[in-house]
Protein backbone atom coordinates (compact mmCIF):
# COMPACT_ATOMS: atom_id res chain seq x y z
CA UNK A 1 0.00 0.00 0.00
CA UNK A 2 1.61 3.53 -1.15
CA UNK A 3 1.74 6.15 1.61
CA UNK A 4 -0.96 8.20 0.01
CA UNK A 5 -3.76 5.16 0.08
CA UNK A 6 -2.68 5.21 3.68
CA UNK A 7 -3.71 8.32 4.28
CA UNK A 8 -6.87 8.06 1.70
CA UNK A 9 -8.16 5.22 4.52
CA UNK A 10 -7.41 7.53 7.38
CA UNK A 11 -9.52 10.69 6.52
CA UNK A 12 -12.91 11.15 7.47
CA UNK A 13 -15.89 12.68 5.00
CA UNK A 14 -19.21 14.25 5.88
CA UNK A 15 -21.55 13.95 2.98
CA UNK A 16 -24.72 15.85 3.70
CA UNK A 17 -27.72 14.73 1.44
CA UNK A 18 -28.82 10.84 0.58
CA UNK A 19 -30.64 10.99 -2.58
CA UNK A 20 -28.65 10.38 -6.05
CA UNK A 21 -25.15 11.93 -5.49
CA UNK A 22 -24.53 11.61 -1.77
CA UNK A 23 -24.37 7.72 -2.22
CA UNK A 24 -23.00 7.27 -5.36
CA UNK A 25 -19.85 9.69 -3.64
CA UNK A 26 -20.28 7.35 -0.49
CA UNK A 27 -19.98 3.81 -2.59
CA UNK A 28 -16.85 5.15 -4.12
CA UNK A 29 -15.27 6.36 -1.38
CA UNK A 30 -15.51 3.94 1.24
CA UNK A 31 -14.19 1.35 -1.72
CA UNK A 32 -11.22 4.04 -2.01
CA UNK A 33 -10.95 3.60 1.96
CA UNK A 34 -12.37 6.65 3.34
CA UNK A 35 -14.52 6.82 6.66
CA UNK A 36 -17.73 7.99 5.29
CA UNK A 37 -20.67 9.27 7.39
CA UNK A 38 -23.84 10.10 5.27
CA UNK A 39 -26.12 12.65 7.29
CA UNK A 40 -29.84 13.32 6.21
CA UNK A 41 -32.69 15.74 7.33
CA UNK A 42 -35.53 12.91 6.39
CA UNK A 43 -36.31 9.67 8.30
CA UNK A 44 -35.42 7.47 5.43
CA UNK A 45 -34.37 6.96 1.32
CA UNK A 46 -36.86 8.68 -0.28
CA UNK A 47 -38.90 5.99 -2.44
CA UNK A 48 -40.80 8.04 -3.89
CA UNK A 49 -40.49 10.66 -6.84
CA UNK A 50 -41.68 10.90 -10.85
CA UNK A 51 -39.20 9.18 -13.49
CA UNK A 52 -35.46 10.48 -14.20
CA UNK A 53 -33.41 9.49 -17.38
CA UNK A 54 -29.92 8.30 -16.83
CA UNK A 55 -27.80 8.71 -20.02
CA UNK A 56 -24.30 9.15 -21.10
CA UNK A 57 -21.53 9.23 -19.48
CA UNK A 58 -23.45 8.41 -16.62
CA UNK A 59 -24.32 4.88 -17.33
CA UNK A 60 -20.71 4.61 -17.79
CA UNK A 61 -20.47 5.19 -13.93
CA UNK A 62 -23.44 2.90 -12.94
CA UNK A 63 -21.86 0.47 -14.87
CA UNK A 64 -18.59 0.85 -12.85
CA UNK A 65 -21.00 -0.01 -9.91
CA UNK A 66 -21.96 -2.76 -11.06
CA UNK A 67 -25.47 -1.80 -11.08
CA UNK A 68 -26.61 -1.93 -14.56
CA UNK A 69 -28.77 -5.10 -14.68
CA UNK A 70 -31.19 -3.72 -11.75
CA UNK A 71 -30.96 -0.23 -13.40
CA UNK A 72 -32.08 -1.77 -16.76
CA UNK A 73 -34.47 -3.64 -15.27
CA UNK A 74 -36.42 -0.81 -13.80
CA UNK A 75 -36.48 0.85 -17.35
CA UNK A 76 -40.30 2.03 -17.04
CA UNK A 77 -40.43 1.95 -20.98
CA UNK A 78 -41.97 5.33 -22.04
CA UNK A 79 -43.65 5.29 -25.67
CA UNK A 80 -45.40 7.94 -26.63
CA UNK A 81 -46.16 11.95 -25.73
CA UNK A 82 -49.44 13.27 -26.92
CA UNK A 83 -50.44 16.73 -27.44
CA UNK A 84 -54.01 17.85 -26.88
CA UNK A 85 -55.65 21.08 -27.54
CA UNK A 86 -58.74 22.35 -24.98
CA UNK A 87 -61.15 19.83 -26.14
CA UNK A 88 -59.37 17.07 -25.48
CA UNK A 89 -58.54 16.24 -29.52
CA UNK A 90 -55.28 14.98 -30.24
CA UNK A 91 -52.92 17.20 -32.36
CA UNK A 92 -49.97 15.04 -32.61
CA UNK A 93 -47.49 12.43 -30.82
CA UNK A 94 -44.30 12.12 -30.70
CA UNK A 95 -41.45 8.54 -29.47
CA UNK A 96 -40.71 9.78 -25.53
CA UNK A 97 -37.23 9.03 -25.79
CA UNK A 98 -36.46 10.57 -29.36
CA UNK A 99 -38.04 13.26 -28.34
CA UNK A 100 -35.88 14.41 -25.02
CA UNK A 101 -32.45 12.88 -27.39
CA UNK A 102 -32.00 9.97 -25.32
CA UNK A 103 -29.77 6.81 -27.07
CA UNK A 104 -32.65 4.37 -27.35
CA UNK A 105 -30.19 1.48 -26.99
CA UNK A 106 -28.27 2.54 -24.13
CA UNK A 107 -30.06 5.41 -21.89
CA UNK A 108 -32.54 4.47 -19.32
CA UNK A 109 -35.59 5.78 -17.61
CA UNK A 110 -36.71 4.88 -14.04
CA UNK A 111 -38.18 6.08 -10.95
CA UNK A 112 -36.35 8.34 -8.57
CA UNK A 113 -37.34 6.36 -5.69
CA UNK A 114 -35.86 2.96 -7.14
CA UNK A 115 -32.94 4.65 -8.38
CA UNK A 116 -32.18 5.98 -4.69
CA UNK A 117 -32.89 2.90 -3.62
CA UNK A 118 -30.50 1.04 -5.38
CA UNK A 119 -27.44 3.78 -4.79
CA UNK A 120 -28.58 3.12 -1.06
CA UNK A 121 -28.47 -0.63 -1.01
CA UNK A 122 -24.92 -0.72 -3.09
CA UNK A 123 -23.19 0.89 0.13
CA UNK A 124 -25.00 -1.43 2.56
CA UNK A 125 -22.14 -4.22 2.30
CA UNK A 126 -19.66 -1.18 3.15
CA UNK A 127 -18.33 0.52 6.59
CA UNK A 128 -20.52 3.80 5.83
CA UNK A 129 -22.34 5.50 8.64
CA UNK A 130 -25.88 6.39 7.68
CA UNK A 131 -27.80 8.89 10.21
CA UNK A 132 -31.23 10.03 9.33
CA UNK A 133 -33.66 13.19 10.93
CA UNK A 134 -29.80 14.37 10.78
CA UNK A 135 -28.11 17.52 9.24
CA UNK A 136 -25.41 20.23 10.18
CA UNK A 137 -26.60 23.27 12.35
CA UNK A 138 -23.38 24.75 12.41
CA UNK A 139 -19.79 24.14 10.35
CA UNK A 140 -16.21 25.92 10.47
CA UNK A 141 -13.38 25.11 8.65
CA UNK A 142 -10.25 25.69 10.40
CA UNK A 143 -7.64 25.03 7.32
CA UNK A 144 -7.02 21.77 8.74
CA UNK A 145 -10.38 20.06 9.74
CA UNK A 146 -13.72 20.78 9.90
CA UNK A 147 -16.22 20.99 12.65
CA UNK A 148 -19.51 20.33 12.54
CA UNK A 149 -22.53 20.68 15.29
CA UNK A 150 -25.66 18.81 14.30
CA UNK A 151 -29.25 19.51 14.76
CA UNK A 152 -29.24 16.62 17.28
CA UNK A 153 -26.56 18.69 19.56
CA UNK A 154 -23.99 16.29 18.62
CA UNK A 155 -20.77 17.66 17.68
CA UNK A 156 -17.68 16.13 15.62
CA UNK A 157 -14.52 16.90 13.13
CA UNK A 158 -14.29 15.67 9.42
CA UNK A 159 -11.37 16.03 7.36
CA UNK A 160 -14.06 16.98 4.27
CA UNK A 161 -17.35 17.73 4.30
CA UNK A 162 -19.33 17.44 0.78
CA UNK A 163 -22.64 19.28 0.37
CA UNK A 164 -25.07 16.67 -1.86
CA UNK A 165 -28.03 18.24 -0.32
CA UNK A 166 -29.96 19.63 -3.30
CA UNK A 167 -30.59 22.86 -5.10
CA UNK A 168 -31.45 24.65 -1.99
CA UNK A 169 -28.30 23.47 -0.16
CA UNK A 170 -27.85 24.46 3.43
CA UNK A 171 -24.28 23.36 3.25
CA UNK A 172 -23.94 25.68 -0.18
CA UNK A 173 -25.70 28.43 2.61
CA UNK A 174 -23.68 27.70 5.46
CA UNK A 175 -20.18 28.13 3.55
CA UNK A 176 -21.00 30.23 -0.02
CA UNK A 177 -23.73 32.41 1.45
CA UNK A 178 -27.29 33.54 0.07
CA UNK A 179 -28.85 31.03 -2.91
CA UNK A 180 -29.72 34.12 -4.46
CA UNK A 181 -26.79 34.80 -5.88
CA UNK A 182 -26.29 31.13 -7.48
CA UNK A 183 -29.56 30.99 -8.83
CA UNK A 184 -30.76 31.38 -12.66
CA UNK A 185 -34.31 31.50 -12.98
CA UNK A 186 -35.55 30.35 -16.31
CA UNK A 187 -38.92 31.93 -15.59
CA UNK A 188 -41.17 29.23 -14.90
CA UNK A 189 -42.57 27.56 -12.13
CA UNK A 190 -43.95 24.35 -11.54
CA UNK A 191 -46.09 21.87 -9.80
CA UNK A 192 -45.90 17.93 -9.12
CA UNK A 193 -48.43 15.65 -7.31
CA UNK A 194 -50.43 12.14 -8.50
CA UNK A 195 -53.72 11.32 -8.85
CA UNK A 196 -55.49 8.36 -9.76
CA UNK A 197 -55.28 6.46 -13.18
CA UNK A 198 -58.67 6.99 -14.18
CA UNK A 199 -58.19 7.44 -17.74
CA UNK A 200 -56.45 4.33 -18.87
CA UNK A 201 -53.05 5.72 -19.29
CA UNK A 202 -49.93 4.09 -19.62
CA UNK A 203 -46.58 4.03 -20.83
CA UNK A 204 -46.31 8.17 -21.64
CA UNK A 205 -47.98 10.78 -20.86
CA UNK A 206 -50.66 13.60 -22.73
CA UNK A 207 -50.02 17.25 -22.51
CA UNK A 208 -52.20 20.57 -23.02
CA UNK A 209 -50.31 23.95 -24.07
CA UNK A 210 -51.51 27.44 -23.89
CA UNK A 211 -49.05 30.51 -24.36
CA UNK A 212 -47.08 30.66 -21.02
CA UNK A 213 -48.68 27.41 -19.17
CA UNK A 214 -48.43 23.15 -19.88
CA UNK A 215 -50.60 20.95 -18.07
CA UNK A 216 -49.92 17.22 -18.55
CA UNK A 217 -50.32 13.83 -17.34
CA UNK A 218 -48.32 11.21 -17.24
CA UNK A 219 -48.09 7.19 -16.69
CA UNK A 220 -45.49 5.06 -15.62
CA UNK A 221 -46.11 1.93 -17.24
CA UNK A 222 -49.40 0.58 -15.95
CA UNK A 223 -49.86 2.30 -12.99
CA UNK A 224 -53.20 3.14 -10.98
CA UNK A 225 -51.37 6.27 -10.57
CA UNK A 226 -50.86 9.29 -12.47
CA UNK A 227 -47.98 12.16 -11.90
CA UNK A 228 -49.75 15.73 -12.73
CA UNK A 229 -47.56 19.00 -14.00
CA UNK A 230 -48.79 21.93 -13.96
CA UNK A 231 -46.26 24.61 -15.26
CA UNK A 232 -46.99 28.11 -15.74
CA UNK A 233 -44.60 31.37 -16.57
CA UNK A 234 -43.47 33.33 -13.63
CA UNK A 235 -42.56 37.10 -13.01
CA UNK A 236 -39.76 36.36 -9.95
CA UNK A 237 -37.78 33.78 -8.54
CA UNK A 238 -39.70 33.89 -5.03
CA UNK A 239 -41.24 30.55 -5.06
CA UNK A 240 -39.58 27.82 -3.69
CA UNK A 241 -39.46 24.51 -2.31
CA UNK A 242 -39.74 26.29 1.50
CA UNK A 243 -43.01 28.33 0.12
CA UNK A 244 -46.03 28.22 1.79
CA UNK A 245 -48.00 25.61 -0.49
CA UNK A 246 -51.15 27.59 -0.24
CA UNK A 247 -49.53 30.35 -1.84
CA UNK A 248 -49.04 28.10 -4.58
CA UNK A 249 -52.00 26.67 -5.24
CA UNK A 250 -53.15 29.92 -4.96
CA UNK A 251 -50.80 31.37 -7.62
CA UNK A 252 -51.26 28.05 -9.85
CA UNK A 253 -55.15 28.29 -9.85
CA UNK A 254 -54.43 32.02 -11.36
CA UNK A 255 -52.11 31.17 -13.97
CA UNK A 256 -54.44 28.51 -15.26
CA UNK A 257 -58.09 30.29 -14.65
CA UNK A 258 -60.14 29.89 -17.74
CA UNK A 259 -57.51 27.34 -19.61
CA UNK A 260 -59.69 24.31 -21.06
CA UNK A 261 -59.25 20.87 -21.83
CA UNK A 262 -59.14 18.87 -17.80
CA UNK A 263 -57.66 21.76 -16.12
CA UNK A 264 -60.82 21.96 -13.55
CA UNK A 265 -59.67 18.74 -11.99
CA UNK A 266 -56.51 18.65 -12.32
CA UNK A 267 -56.78 21.99 -9.79
CA UNK A 268 -58.88 20.35 -7.85
CA UNK A 269 -56.86 17.57 -7.27
CA UNK A 270 -53.63 19.28 -6.70
CA UNK A 271 -55.45 21.34 -3.73
CA UNK A 272 -56.58 17.30 -2.53
CA UNK A 273 -52.99 16.09 -3.15
CA UNK A 274 -51.07 15.32 -0.46
CA UNK A 275 -47.56 14.75 -2.29
CA UNK A 276 -47.60 18.37 -3.88
CA UNK A 277 -44.15 18.98 -4.59
CA UNK A 278 -43.68 22.94 -6.36
CA UNK A 279 -40.10 24.84 -6.93
CA UNK A 280 -38.93 27.30 -10.20
CA UNK A 281 -37.47 26.03 -12.61
CA UNK A 282 -33.78 27.47 -12.32
CA UNK A 283 -30.34 26.48 -12.24
CA UNK A 284 -27.14 26.87 -10.19
CA UNK A 285 -24.38 28.58 -11.29
CA UNK A 286 -21.20 28.79 -9.01
CA UNK A 287 -17.76 30.14 -9.89
CA UNK A 288 -16.31 27.53 -7.89
CA UNK A 289 -17.68 24.36 -5.84
CA UNK A 290 -15.20 24.25 -2.99
CA UNK A 291 -13.98 26.46 -0.43
CA UNK A 292 -11.41 24.79 1.68
CA UNK A 293 -12.01 21.77 2.99
CA UNK A 294 -15.59 22.02 1.55
CA UNK A 295 -16.85 21.11 -1.48
CA UNK A 296 -20.27 20.63 -3.36
CA UNK A 297 -21.83 17.97 -5.98
CA UNK A 298 -24.87 17.67 -8.10
CA UNK A 299 -27.81 20.18 -7.93
CA UNK A 300 -25.66 21.34 -4.69
CA UNK A 301 -23.38 23.22 -6.90
CA UNK A 302 -24.77 22.88 -10.60
CA UNK A 303 -28.72 21.91 -10.79
CA UNK A 304 -29.25 22.34 -14.14
CA UNK A 305 -33.00 22.54 -14.26
CA UNK A 306 -35.45 19.74 -15.23
CA UNK A 307 -35.41 21.24 -18.53
CA UNK A 308 -32.46 19.90 -19.30
CA UNK A 309 -33.51 16.19 -17.85
CA UNK A 310 -29.66 16.32 -16.79
CA UNK A 311 -29.89 16.58 -13.06
CA UNK A 312 -29.63 13.00 -12.18
CA UNK A 313 -26.87 12.04 -14.63
CA UNK A 314 -24.52 15.12 -13.60
CA UNK A 315 -24.85 13.60 -9.71
CA UNK A 316 -23.80 10.60 -10.92
CA UNK A 317 -21.08 11.88 -13.00
CA UNK A 318 -19.87 14.10 -10.57
CA UNK A 319 -19.86 11.77 -7.34
CA UNK A 320 -17.34 9.67 -9.19
CA UNK A 321 -14.90 12.35 -10.35
CA UNK A 322 -15.19 14.30 -6.96
CA UNK A 323 -14.47 10.49 -5.32
CA UNK A 324 -11.81 9.73 -7.66
CA UNK A 325 -10.07 13.16 -7.40
CA UNK A 326 -9.82 12.58 -3.44
CA UNK A 327 -8.51 9.05 -3.77
CA UNK A 328 -5.59 10.71 -6.28
CA UNK A 329 -4.79 13.75 -3.98
CA UNK A 330 -3.33 13.74 0.06
CA UNK A 331 -4.97 17.87 -0.78
CA UNK A 332 -8.41 18.19 -0.65
CA UNK A 333 -7.83 21.38 -2.43
CA UNK A 334 -5.70 19.65 -5.81
CA UNK A 335 -8.44 16.95 -5.50
CA UNK A 336 -11.20 20.14 -5.56
CA UNK A 337 -9.20 21.81 -8.53
CA UNK A 338 -8.99 18.95 -10.73
CA UNK A 339 -12.73 17.84 -10.01
CA UNK A 340 -13.87 21.44 -11.39
CA UNK A 341 -11.70 21.28 -14.30
CA UNK A 342 -12.74 18.04 -15.38
CA UNK A 343 -16.25 18.70 -14.85
CA UNK A 344 -16.91 22.11 -15.61
CA UNK A 345 -16.99 21.78 -19.38
CA UNK A 346 -19.51 18.77 -19.05
CA UNK A 347 -21.67 20.95 -16.83
CA UNK A 348 -21.98 23.28 -19.15
CA UNK A 349 -22.76 21.60 -22.06
CA UNK A 350 -25.62 20.08 -20.15
CA UNK A 351 -27.35 23.02 -18.64
CA UNK A 352 -27.18 24.40 -21.85
CA UNK A 353 -29.37 22.12 -23.15
CA UNK A 354 -32.19 23.95 -20.82
CA UNK A 355 -31.75 26.99 -22.74
CA UNK A 356 -30.61 26.59 -26.28
CA UNK A 357 -34.31 27.33 -27.44
CA UNK A 358 -35.64 23.62 -28.30
CA UNK A 359 -37.50 23.54 -24.76
CA UNK A 360 -39.93 25.76 -26.36
CA UNK A 361 -41.28 22.62 -28.16
CA UNK A 362 -42.61 21.56 -24.45
CA UNK A 363 -42.86 24.41 -22.59
CA UNK A 364 -44.15 27.21 -25.22
CA UNK A 365 -44.34 30.65 -24.11
CA UNK A 366 -45.93 32.42 -26.46
CA UNK A 367 -48.94 31.68 -29.46
CA UNK A 368 -46.05 31.41 -31.84
CA UNK A 369 -44.39 29.01 -29.91
CA UNK A 370 -47.42 26.84 -29.75
CA UNK A 371 -47.95 27.26 -33.74
CA UNK A 372 -44.33 25.97 -34.19
CA UNK A 373 -44.78 23.53 -32.17
CA UNK A 374 -47.98 21.92 -34.32
CA UNK A 375 -46.24 21.93 -37.58
CA UNK A 376 -43.44 20.51 -35.96
CA UNK A 377 -45.66 17.92 -35.10
CA UNK A 378 -47.54 17.86 -38.19
CA UNK A 379 -43.85 17.35 -39.92
CA UNK A 380 -43.40 14.17 -37.64
CA UNK A 381 -46.84 12.85 -38.76
CA UNK A 382 -45.75 13.04 -42.33
CA UNK A 383 -41.95 12.43 -42.12
CA UNK A 384 -41.52 10.69 -38.99
CA UNK A 385 -38.41 12.13 -36.36
CA UNK A 386 -35.63 13.18 -38.53
CA UNK A 387 -36.63 16.87 -38.14
CA UNK A 388 -37.19 16.70 -33.96
CA UNK A 389 -34.21 17.42 -31.69
CA UNK A 390 -36.35 17.93 -28.60
CA UNK A 391 -33.97 17.42 -26.44
CA UNK A 392 -30.98 19.64 -27.66
CA UNK A 393 -27.67 18.45 -28.55
CA UNK A 394 -27.75 14.32 -26.99
CA UNK A 395 -24.02 14.37 -27.47
CA UNK A 396 -24.12 16.83 -24.11
CA UNK A 397 -24.95 13.67 -22.63
CA UNK A 398 -21.92 11.55 -23.92
CA UNK A 399 -19.22 14.81 -23.54
CA UNK A 400 -17.29 13.80 -21.00
CA UNK A 401 -15.01 10.53 -20.92
CA UNK A 402 -14.68 8.80 -17.25
CA UNK A 403 -11.38 8.97 -16.15
CA UNK A 404 -9.79 5.32 -14.87
CA UNK A 405 -8.53 6.31 -11.39
CA UNK A 406 -5.27 4.56 -10.30
CA UNK A 407 -7.08 2.72 -6.90
CA UNK A 408 -9.92 1.64 -9.55
CA UNK A 409 -11.11 -0.73 -7.11
CA UNK A 410 -14.17 -2.83 -9.34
Amino acid sequence: MTAEQTTARKRRVLISGASIAGPTLAFWLDRYGFDVTVVERAPTIRTGGYPIDVRGTAIDVIERMNLLPQVRAAHVESRMMTFVDAQGGIIGSVPIYEAIGSDVSRDVELPRGTLASLLYDATLGGAIDYRFNESIETLRDDGDGVDIRFTSGRQERYDIVVGADGMHSLTRRLVFGPEAQFTRFLGFSFNIFTLPNDRGLSHGGVFHAEPGKVAGLFAVKESDQLFAFLTFVADDASISGNRDPQEQIRRTRAAFAGMGWELPRLLDAMEEADDLYFDTVSQIKMPAWSSGRVALLGDAAYAPSFRSGQGTSLALVGAYVLAGELATHDDPTDAFNTYDRLMRPFVEANQALATDGHGEFFLPRTQQDIEARDRMLAEIAKNGMANLRGGGRPEAHAALQLPDYPLQPL
